[in-house]
């Protein structure tokens, strides 16, 4: 009797509940996803107003004689921000199995590409600006809420890959068991090139159809 309530004693006793293995996903990725899922919401009535007020205006679009937006820089744009995601992926996985070399490397790699995208991007709104801005019609407006509230997301992302960098090369807690907040970024980073691709058919390929 003794040693079956030593037993009982040392299985729940506050050692063993402390050092018990959590189960299930943990609550930050929980928060990223439900984060993430409301961002999209959101990107979709904006994508979905875009479509609704182009059929609704009529044949001629863009409208008030704006040029079709032109496709080499919005295509080099997604050269360089969809394959951003692939060192991600690498930096996650490497700290998985402690690499922290991997997690710098993807991390930095992936800053790079961003911030190549952010000047495209930056080069983009001057030139645009010239023609017209968000006050101009409809379509001016959509386009500047569209792929500027894209552009806070990339910049959020950016400032998270960031972050964990520098907590990287400063020797922050990062390795095979401690790695959650390199896969939130991931997710986060995923759904931002996600959201470019859906943004790149609106705005940009669908006035050539």
């Amino acid at each position: 009797m003794t040693d079956q309530g030593g037993v009982l004693v040392a299985a729940t006793g506050a050692r063993a509940l402390s050092t018990e293995l959590p189960v299930g996903r943990p609550t930050g990725w929980w928060g990223m996803v439900m984060f993430v899922v409301t961002e999209a919401t959101l990107f979709a009535c904006l994508l979905g107003s875009y479509f609704y007020l182009r059929f609704q205006y009529g044949p001629q679009w863009p409208p008030d004689g704006i040029d079709a937006p032109k496709l080499l820089t919005p295509l080099v744009m997604t050269a360089v921000l969809l394959p951003s995601s692939l060192p991600v992926v690498w930096a996650e996985r490497g700290i998985r199995r402690g690499q922290r070399w991997r997690l710098r490397s993807g991390l930095a790699a992936t800053m790079v590409l961003g911030v190549t995208f952010l000047a495209l991007f930056a080069g983009e709104y001057a030139e645009k600006l010239k023609h017209f801005t968000m006050t101009t019609d409809a379509y001016g407006s959509l386009f500047y809420l569209i792929t500027g509230f894209h552009g806070l997301h990339v910049l959020v992302g950016l400032t998270m890959i960031g972050w964990l960098l520098a907590a990287s090369l400063r020797g922050g807690s990062f390795g095979v068991h401690r790695h959650e907040r390199v896969r939130n970024a991931a997710i986060y980073w995923h759904f931002v090139d996600a959201v470019w691709v859906a943004i790149l058919f609106t705005i940009y390929l669908s006035p050539h159809l």
